[in-house]
């Protein structure tokens, strides 16, 4: 079923909003997946905040036209899958994890702070942690040296504190010694 120019336009539109919103593209050949398979790619990009659709590619070069994702119009032929993110990794995740369990998906390229990317910088990208990982991981960072410089002066306090009973503990039982060496 086509569109008429008005839905042409509304999709246009959506389309170009989405855009301006999202950091990445990731674009994938969808060729031969069923629609149960296409449905649970959608389900996933859906709870990750991955705005998936699939398009007509004139539609889509239309609509990031004067994009960051403009740069992406070469990869732009055959039947695909755009898949636009606000976080920077997750279409490209999204795409890339659903392709290691299907080989019926193929990732052919996309765009990220203008820079277009090949398969294998898609790739790349998604590789990257998330957002929330990354910066757990600063705070860990941030805390080990927090941690250690506390536990050295806890040892140091321990080591003092132990070498101060030791000669208190020490004083009594050396006068009950000379004591009856005396008598």
């Amino acid at each position: 079923m086509s569109l008429n120019r008005n839905e042409k336009a509304a999709v246009v539109t959506d389309v170009a909003a989405q855009a301006a919103r999202s950091q990445t593209l990731a674009l994938a050949e969808y060729r031969g997946l069923t629609v149960e398979n296409l449905n649970k790619l959608r389900v996933d990009a859906r709870s990750k905040g991955v705005y998936l659709h699939v398009l007509k590619n004139t539609l889509a070069r239309r609509a990031v036209a004067g994009t960051p994702f403009e740069v992406a119009q070469g990869e732009m032929v055959g039947p695909l899958i755009y898949g636009f993110s606000e976080d920077a990794v997750a279409a490209a995740k999204v795409i890339s994890d659903f392709a290691k369990t299907n080989d019926k998906l193929i990732i052919k390229g996309g765009a990220y702070a203008g820079k277009a990317l090949n398969a294998d910088g898609v790739k790349a990208l998604a590789a990257i942690p998330s957002r929330e990982v990354l910066l757990s991981q600063i705070a860990g960072l941030l805390k080990s040296p927090v941690q250690r410089i506390a536990a050295v002066v806890a040892a140091l306090a321990e080591k003092r504190g132990a070498g101060a009973e030791a000669p208190a503990d020490a004083a009594p039982a050396e006068a009950a010694a000379e004591a009856p060496a005396a008598a």
